[in-house]
């Protein structure tokens, strides 16, 4: 694969798991657990700095140094790649409208690079080896150079390999020359992620020799006896059945869990408790960016409404919730109004519901909230597998929804089925999409296709549906100002997310990104992409260099975005302006998915 590099460990043994006692503690899992002061880590003598942990550097002119440093997140000893020494890098500050320059040094063994995501520039300049330029190699200093035109909240991450997994990630924020359009008294950013003890190497062998290596989530002879009690013992032997025969999890919703991860809170664990200040009656902004390599979060805040302000760092129609889903990649603003001298938890599930992290808004230092019980984990639906169909079967949700499938066979039976809308509670054939497959999509890369999937954006995905809160989503969404580009599009690319679960292989329309040809945009058109996951797993999607604007079911413009998630058995379409010349990456933002194979080379000319 074009932007593989070699990893920077040299061991390849299998690290011993953590204790499940400690684990639990990082996580946070104990509600009552040792809290850290100031919401800085407990580090000990050879790690991390905690006053390296939220630098901020701002101005025209940056210099960043790319490093091992080790970390003691765990208390494991282990070593991070680091920008400037800290967990997450420094957070860069531009003002709209100037040229910064940033002069990148390579201190590692091996070379690395820097993606500035969701940033308009020049394809030089954008950092993917392989593609836009060659690497920076050990040793060497590489300056990026380029214009600010946009404003709102971003991130910068390695392109190299693992990298982005073992520590080299962090914040941006580009100041609008007018001033914000939505004003705070405070203004905090939220950065999550997820952190390893293992070599990523290993991680990823272990996923390609068994997917659900980190999954401790299977259905359980517990389980078989509710749904007995349920539905019936016919019903529930039928439903084991099904699954048994299409060799796929009701419970793969992620990866990687936290069997190995412990989640992080702008570099902090939820022991170390992250706490953001404010004063009672203040308007505060969270900017929160998922700059995670495979976790999706769910985020809430108890006794707080979320106004939603920006996506993507693109301002949007205020909009009131209780929690939203940010998928790997994506940024939200939030504001919040706290009205009492109290603390407020910032509470982040992942959404295998195998743990969590949290932070704390808090007038003083040292003050924490009750922290919520993770959500119990829910199975993929019928919805989730199927597509529009299940609406019209009534097995659209939940557990149950089986009497129709008993007489079902593996996938070439699910398939004749994959169709109907979610979102209408009619039901009925309204609005239903038809998938066309590619040929490349019968093959051994290929487990599962999705004839008719949903196109519906109101759906807030397994685990937040009908939960009792206000939860965001994509049709909720509308960027201020409309559309980048009036004109209709002139042609549609469709594009299917694959995949072979049991195999852990990933692609676009069943190939894998060596063996793909790149997509070629003529430089000036206005094309629309439909992507259709035929998968079970949500993909985050990301076209570097370009805006992607997401439309509606009917057509109409919705929201513009760097990074869209695609969910299961769903068709979602956006429009592209190809506007910048040269050669992009367009990719899965789940790392391992990306390097197994769900990538492809956008040509523009």
């Amino acid at each position: 694969m074009v932007i593989m590099m070699n990893s920077r460990f040299s061991d390849s043994h299998v690290v011993a798991p953590m204790t499940a006692s400690r684990r639990r503690f990082l996580q946070g899992l104990l509600a009552g657990g040792a809290v850290a002061t100031l919401g800085h880590r407990q580090s000990l003598a050879w790690a991390l700095d905690p006053s390296t942990t939220a630098q901020s550097l701002s101005g025209k002119q940056f210099d960043l140094s790319i490093g091992e440093t080790p970390s003691g997140i765990t208390g494991a000893h282990r070593s991070a790649t680091t920008v400037n020494g800290s967990i997450p890098a420094p957070t860069l500050r531009w003002r709209e409208g100037d040229t910064v320059t940033l002069r990148v040094t390579n201190r590692l063994r091996v070379p690395t690079s820097i993606h500035w995501h969701g940033i308009l520039l020049p394809t030089g300049m954008d950092g993917v080896p392989g593609l836009s330029f060659d690497g920076i190699a050990p040793g060497e200093t590489f300056q990026y150079q380029f214009a600010v035109n946009q404003t709102g909240t971003y991130w910068y991450h390695s392109h190299s390999r693992f990298q982005e997994q073992t520590g080299i990630y962090g914040p941006i924020v580009i100041t609008p020359k007018e001033g914000e359009r939505f004003p705070t008294q405070q203004d905090h950013v939220v950065m999550l992620s997820d952190w390893t003890d293992e070599d990523p190497e290993v991680l990823f062998a272990n996923l390609k020799k068994m997917s659900d290596y980190y999954n401790f989530n299977e259905p359980t002879a517990v389980d078989f006896a509710n749904d007995a009690l349920k539905m019936g013992f016919r019903q529930a032997l039928a439903k084991r059945k099904m699954w048994n025969q299409m060799r796929m999890s009701p419970t793969d919703l992620g990866d990687v869990t936290a069997h190995t991860y412990t989640y992080l809170m702008n570099g902090a664990t939820a022991a170390d408790n992250w706490t953001g200040l404010f004063k009672r009656g203040e308007k505060v902004r969270l900017r929160f960016i998922n700059g995670s390599a495979m976790s999706i979060f769910d985020v809430r805040i108890p006794g707080l409404k979320m106004t939603v302000v920006a996506a993507d760092g693109q301002d949007v129609e205020p909009v009131s919730v209780d929690e939203f889903r940010i998928a790997v990649a994506e940024t939200y603003d939030v504001i919040v109004e706290p009205s009492e001298e109290q603390a407020y938890t910032l509470f982040a599930q992942s959404i295998d519901r195998t743990g969590y992290v949290r932070g704390t808004l808090a007038p003083r230092a040292g003050m924490q909230a009750e922290v919520p019980a993770v959500d119990p984990p829910q199975w993929l639906s019928m919805t989730d597998m199927m597509g529009a169909m299940a609406m019209g079967s009534g097995m659209q949700h939940g557990s149950g929804g089986m009497a129709d499938m008993q007489g079902m066979n593996h996938m070439d039976g699910m398939q004749g089925m994959a169709g109907m809308q979610h979102g209408s509670a009619e039901g009925g054939m309204a609005g239903m999409a038809t998938a066309h497959h590619a040929r490349t999509e019968y093959g051994p890369g290929v487990d599962m296709r999705v004839d008719m999937p949903r196109t519906n954006l109101d759906d807030p995905g397994i685990g937040l549906r009908n939960n009792g809160r206000k939860v965001l989503t994509y049709s909720d969404l509308h960027t201020i100002g409309g559309s980048i580009d009036p004109r209709e599009p002139g042609r549609d690319i469709e594009l299917h997310l694959t995949g072979n679960m049991e195999r852990y292989m990933w692609s676009f329309d069943g190939e894998k990104f060596s063996d793909a040809k790149p997509l070629h945009f003529r430089y000036g058109e206005h094309l629309r992409i439909i992507l259709v996951n035929d998968t079970m797993m949500p993909h985050p999607i990301h076209l570097h260099g370009m805006w992607s604007e997401l439309e509606s079911a009917e057509g109409e413009f919705q929201v513009r975005k760097h990074t869209i998630m695609v969910q299961p058995a769903q068709r979602i379409s956006y429009r592209v302006s190809a506007d910048a010349p040269g050669r992009w990456a367009y990719h899965c933002h789940l790392l391992y998915h990306m390097e197994a194979g769900m990538f492809r080379q956008v040509v523009v000319s």
